[in-house]
């Protein structure tokens, strides 16, 4: 064994249901009659219902049970998924939520509330449904038939490994019970003596006799999960055939093989082993499952293990640079091309689509859309978009507040659509895309678009911008990430506080990303975050500015040009290169960080692209490309902004990383500094 729990591996599994029946329940609203959908959450509580119980959570069965009741008729089409009944399977989904990761905190009289608003509709739909304490929903081991007369005559017996790979006979059986009046017989004539017994292998049969006025299909569904692998046979009892006197006339099988747990649910001992093959054989009905859960400090430790192969093989490479041994220099080439692989896959591992972060979402807008009144659908572009998982697990929260902003101040409620000449359900668009090195996630909405005077009026009251100042439309709408900063006229439960955008600003800073915004009047805004796809590896160029080695992602890189003497001298005050007939500004880098030493003869300039711009960095040497590992700057460094962070280079030094988009910001203000004292 591993040393895995199987408890926390249950757990694991819980919660992907919960997402799955999460997003099928918000399906179901839009398509209360899509059969796979209904099939779909039917399975994921009975799921639940069957591993919670094994696994001791019971308070998470039988709260579970009762739902999987209520679904149970829907699938056979007595009661209706109306929107009603969402909403309370989605409060259902989030008290189990709780019930697993925090079973503490867990009310019983939220429980209740849940379950007793259940039993209203289906009663309502039904005209008398019996609530979950009797007939179809209860829990109770035996409970009659309501007087009904017919039955079933059940003979069954499981594949020889169902306890290995965790079907619970126990639980099987309980579930019949819960059908109506059972008598069980255990069928004992395959049990080999106790010396050849194999304990995990299922030597029973059992013979039932089923009194209950449920359809085959009910039974049918106690084996949903096994039902392929088994021997069932399922007949009608003879017309006045009595349950109680077959079972007077049946011999007695004697007690349980001592194989058989007594309390299975429970997870302990020889348990463990059939637990997790069961766990891992995923417990939505799978048995091929061509992947593997990893926690995610088990990657993050790869991955630093990988940078620090990345630093040795650059100094093995300047190694065999000075070297004149044809054989060092084979195999550094080899190492090179075998870290550059093993880099490759292991950033393809921590790669992950971020459609998993926009389906999140789904929930939050559409019950944000039921509190503020508001008829919101939403569409995602590009899912399968993929990105680094700790940029992924970062941007959850900048996009929360940007969408709620986007709801409440964005998006305006039927009757102002209306008025406008819109439709009466607004939209919210997530999209994302690569470009280049980048990925680009784009918030849009349809809605009312920024009040540019509001904003401006409400800098210039706090002072955040200049009376009368000329500011682009860009430059005036970084202004809401100010803190404290907000244009609402009341504050609400969602905004009106002034906190969120900063938050959203530096978050955003911390994944070296950028927030551009575009905003149309009437038709609405569009909030684009410029994030890296990485913050662990990156192909670099490596240059140096005086004394100083510097690193500009390969990813920003356009060209590489010669700055003769004769140019250089000529550009002075006006700071342009003709690159093939376009003008292009560059940056004098040896000005922006001060070098003393003087300028090599003839100086490069890289063309890097910042944003929309194309903009030149004039350094005195291009040393060449180079795998940088990405280490983070110190606290007292984090208003840096130029710099995105450090790395160590073959000899041991270090050469920090510059953030093109942020150095150009600051080389204009630079130029604009140097006009003005002039």
């Amino acid at each position: 064994m591993s040393g895995s729990d199987p408890t926390q591996i249950f757990l694991e599994e819980a919660r992907d249901l919960l997402e799955q029946l999460e997003h099928t329940l918000l399906d179901l609203e839009h398509t209360p009659t899509e059969t796979d959908l209904i099939d779909t959450a039917f399975r994921a509580l009975h799921t639940i219902k069957g591993s919670g119980a094994m696994f001791g959570f019971d308070a998470v069965a039988a709260f579970t049970h009762h739902v999987e009741n209520a679904f149970d008729l829907v699938r056979k089409g007595k009661l209706t998924a109306t929107p009603q009944l969402i909403a309370v399977a989605l409060a259902a989904k989030d008290q189990l939520r709780l019930l697993i990761d925090h079973p503490a905190s867990a009310s019983a009289s939220d429980s209740e509330a849940i379950l007793a608003d259940l039993r209203r509709l289906m009663e309502a739909a039904a005209g008398s449904v019996p609530g979950p304490e009797a007939g179809t929903g209860g829990v109770s081991a035996g409970g009659s038939a309501s007087g009904r007369n017919s039955g079933w005559h059940v003979r069954f017996r499981l594949p020889e490994d169902a306890m290995a790979t965790g079907t619970n006979p126990l639980l099987l059986l309980d579930e019949l019970r819960s059908l109506g009046d059972a008598t069980i017989t255990a069928l004992t004539h395959d049990v080999p003596s106790l010396e050849a017994i194999d304990p995990g292998v299922c030597y029973l049969r059992w013979d039932v006799r089923l009194q209950t006025g449920q359809p085959r299909s009910a039974i049918e569904d106690v084996f949903l999960f096994v039902i392929d692998d088994m021997e069932l046979e399922i007949e009608p009892m003879a017309d006045g055939e009595n349950a109680p006197a077959q079972a007077a006339a049946a011999p007695d099988p004697g007690p349980l093989p001592a194989a058989v747990d007594e309390h299975p649910e429970r997870v302990s001992g020889g348990a463990e082993q059939a637990a997790l093959k069961y766990l891992r054989s995923d417990p939505r009905g799978n048995k091929n499952v061509d992947s593997i859960r990893v926690p995610a400090q088990r990657l993050d430790e790869l991955m630093d293990r990988v940078g620090e192969l990345v630093i040795a093989q650059s100094r093995l490479k300047q190694i065999a640079a000075a070297s004149a041994d044809v054989a060092v220099k084979s195999v550094a080439e080899e190492i090179e091309r075998l870290s550059l692989e093993l880099r490759d896959t292991t950033m393809g591992v921590r790669m992950l689509p971020i459609g998993q972060l926009f389906s999140r979402f789904r929930r939050l807008i559409h019950d944000l859309a039921q509190e503020l009144g508001k008829q919101i659908a939403l569409v995602t572009v590009g899912e399968e978009t993929e990105l680094d998982k700790t940029v992924i697990e970062r941007l959850n929260d900048p996009l929360i507040h940007l969408i709620r902003n986007a709801l409440d101040h964005g998006l305006e409620d039927p009757a102002g659509r209306a008025a406008a000449g819109k439709p009466p359900q607004g939209r919210i668009t997530l999209s994302a895309k690569h470009v280049g090195a980048e990925v680009l996630v784009s918030i849009t909405d349809d809605g009312r678009g920024l009040d540019r005077a509001r904003i401006r009026a409400r800098a210039e009251e706090n002072g955040l911008v200049a009376q009368g100042a000329k500011l682009t439309d860009n430059e005036l709408f970084q202004v809401i990430f100010q803190p404290g900063f907000s244009t609402a006229q009341a504050v609400t439960n969602l905004s009106g506080r002034g906190v969120g955008m900063d938050v959203v600003k530096r978050t955003i800073d911390g994944l070296r990303g950028t927030i551009d915004i575009a905003s149309t009047p009437g038709r609405g805004s569009t909030m684009t975050l410029r994030l890296p796809l990485t913050l662990a590896i990156i192909d670099g160029l490596l240059v140096r500015v005086g004394r100083g080695r510097y690193v500009i992602p390969l990813s920003a890189v356009e060209e590489c040009v010669e700055l003769s003497t004769e140019e250089d001298a000529r550009s002075r005050g006006r700071s342009f290169l003709n690159i093939r007939g376009d003008l292009v500004p560059f940056l004098r880098l040896r000005e922006l960080f001060n070098a003393s030493m003087p300028a090599d003869r003839y100086q490069k300039v890289v063309i890097v692209s910042a944003g929309e711009l194309r903009v030149g960095l004039v350094v005195d040497q291009v040393i060449g490309d180079h795998q940088t590992v990405i280490k983070s700057l110190s606290k007292l460094h984090a208003d840096v902004e130029i710099f995105s962070g450090a790395t160590i280079l073959g000899d041991g030094t270090i050469a920090l990383i510059l953030d093109t988009v942020h150095l150009v910001a600051h080389g204009q203000q630079h130029e604009e500094r140097l006009k003005a004292a002039s």
